[in-house]
C-alpha cells in the first residue's frame, strides 16, 4: 500500500478518524503504540479500549448527549454503529461491554483494505503530508513534549479519574436491589442502600482517607464533572446525597421507603458478572478503597477486579492552535482530534475524530474542509473549541449551553423541555441539509 494520511492514536478518535477516510478511498496509517508502549490506563492492545467508564450518556430524546449521537449516526459512525451493536441494559443511557466494543473496532479497522494498521511509538509530529494527532489524554511523553515545542507554550492538563469494578459473585444481594431511580429504563441498575448512620461512617471515612500521591513537579486540576469521590466529599456532607448517592426516585423493597443514600452498581458486559461503581471515580490508595468500599452494605466481601485510579490528561489550547475544520491554524496539513483537542467525553471524541477522518480525506483529494453549523452538536463542539477570543480554556462535553440557539424560541417556548424538543429536531434538520450539501 503506498504511503497516504497518518492517523496517531488508535482510540476512539483515531479509530473513528481512519475510518472516514478509508471510505471516501484513500489509504490511511494508524498508529497504535500498544502493546509495545502501553499506558498507565490501558491493559489491551485493542483499538477503542474504553477505560474510564462503559457508559456513552443518555440516549432520552431532548438530552444533548442524545442529539451528538443522532448526528454521528446520520454522518456514517463505524464506532456508534459497534456502540448499538454491543449495548448493555443501563436504563436511558447508551453504554457498552466494553471488550466486546473494542473487539469489534479492532476486527472492523483491521479488514478494512484501505487502512494499515502499524504497532509502534510516534515521538515526533510528522513535517509533511496529512496527519491527525489523536492519541488521546496519555499522549506519550515524547511525542507530548513534540506537541509542546510546535506549540509554543506548555500543554494545558486537567486530571481524571477511573471508578472501581467489582466482581457480581462477591456481592450480597439480599441487601441489594435492582431498580432504576424513578422507574425509568427498568431495572437496570443495582443498588446499595445506606441508612444515615451508614452514610455518615461511610462519609467520615472517605474524607480522611489516604490518597495516591502525585508527582512532585504534578498539582491536580480536576475536571468538574469528574471530580474524584473524595474531593466531592470535601465539599460538604451532603453533596454525595445529591451528587452520585442520591437515593431520589428509589424504593427499597426491604423496607418500602427512599433509603438515606445509595450507591449505584452499572454492569460492566452482557454477562453481568462484573459491575461498575457509578460515579465512584477516586484516587484514593488501594488499601483505603478495599477498607472503605466494603463499608457500603451489600459489598462487604467485594472482590475488586479494577480500583479506581488517576492519570494524567492532556490537551492543548485548541482556540489558539485551531481552525474549525481541526487543522493547525500554521500547518494545514495536521489536525488534533479527540481529547486532545479540548473535548471531555467518549461521543465528544468520536465526534471530533469523524469530524477530521472527513476534513484530512478531503484536503487530500483536493476539496476544501467544512464543519458543521453551529446549531448542531457537532458545530457547537467545533465552535466552542476553536473559539480565538476565548481565553480560559477548559475541556466541554456537549451541552445545549454550546449550541447557538434562537432567541425567539426562548420567548416563544418557556417549558424547557419542550424547547428542547425542539431544539433537538431543528439541529437535525440542520445536520442533514448539511450532509446534502457536502
Amino acid at each position: 500500500m503506498k504511503p497516504g494520511i497518518k492517523v496517531i492514536g488508535g482510540g476512539l478518535a483515531g479509530s473513528e478518524a481512519a475510518w472516514q477516510i478509508a471510505r471516501q478511498g484513500l489509504d490511511v496509517e494508524l498508529y497504535e503504540m500498544r502493546p509495545c508502549v502501553m499506558t498507565p490506563a490501558h491493559t489491551t492492545d485493542r483499538l477503542g479500549e474504553l477505560v474510564c467508564s462503559n457508559s456513552l450518556k443518555s440516549e432520552q430524546e431532548g438530552t444533548a448527549p442524545f442529539l451528538l449521537k443522532q448526528e454521528l449516526r446520520r454522518m456514517g459512525s463505524l464506532l456508534l454503529q459497534i456502540a448499538d451493536e454491543a449495548k448493555i441494559p443501563a436504563g436511558h443511557a447508551l453504554a457498552v461491554d466494553r471488550l466486546q466494543f473494542s473487539r469489534r473496532i479492532t476486527e472492523e479497522i483491521l479488514k478494512v483494505p484501505g487502512i494499515k494498521v502499524v504497532r509502534e511509538e510516534v515521538r515526533s509530529l510528522p513535517d509533511d503530508g496529512i496527519a491527525i494527532v489523536a492519541t488521546g489524554p496519555l499522549t506519550s511523553q515524547p511525542l507530548s513534549e513534540a506537541i509542546v515545542r510546535f506549540a509554543g507554550a506548555q500543554n494545558l492538563y486537567f486530571y481524571d479519574a477511573i471508578s472501581p469494578i467489582v466482581d457480581a459473585g462477591t456481592l450480597d444481594p439480599s441487601k441489594l436491589f435492582f431498580a432504576s431511580r424513578y422507574g425509568k429504563g427498568g431495572e437496570d441498575y443495582l443498588n446499595a442502600p445506606l441508612s444515615r448512620e451508614e452514610y455518615h461512617r461511610f462519609y467520615e471515612a472517605l474524607v480522611h482517607a489516604e490518597s495516591a500521591p502525585l508527582k512532585e513537579f504534578e498539582r491536580p486540576v480536576y475536571f468538574e464533572s469528574c471530580l474524584p469521590i473524595e474531593e466531592l466529599a470535601r465539599r460538604g456532607v451532603d453533596t454525595l446525597r445529591f451528587g452520585p448517592m442520591k437515593p431520589v426516585g428509589l424504593i427499597d423493597p426491604n423496607t418500602g421507603k427512599r433509603p438515606y443514600a445509595a450507591v449505584q452498581l452499572r454492569r460492566e458486559n452482557r454477562m453481568a458478572d462484573c459491575y461498575n461503581l457509578v460515579g465512584f471515580q477516586n484516587h484514593m490508595k488501594y488499601p483505603e478503597q478495599l477498607r472503605i468500599f466494603r463499608m457500603i452494605p451489600g459489598l462487604e466481601k467485594a472482590e475488586f477486579m479494577r480500583f479506581g485510579q488517576i492519570h494524567r490528561n492532556s490537551y492543548i489550547h485548541s482556540p489558539r492552535l485551531l481552525r474549525p475544520t481541526l487543522q493547525s491554524r500554521t500547518a494545514p496539513g495536521l489536525f488534533f482530534a479527540g481529547q486532545i483537542c479540548g473535548v471531555e467525553g467518549y461521543i465528544e471524541s468520536i465526534a471530533m475524530g469523524l469530524l477530521a477522518g472527513m476534513n484530512a480525506g478531503r484536503l487530500a483529494r483536493g476539496k476544501t474542509p467544512v464543519s458543521p453549523p453551529g446549531q448542531t452538536a457537532c458545530g457547537s463542539l467545533l465552535n466552542y473549541i476553536t473559539f480565538e477570543g476565548l481565553k480560559s480554556f477548559q475541556p466541554a462535553n456537549i451541552t445545549f449551553g454550546l449550541l447557538e440557539t434562537d432567541e425567539e424560541l426562548k420567548k416563544r417556548v418557556r417549558d424547557k423541555k419542550e424547547r428542547r424538543r425542539i431544539q433537538v429536531r431543528e439541529a437535525l434538520q440542520n445536520m442533514e441539509e448539511w450532509i446534502n450539501t457536502i
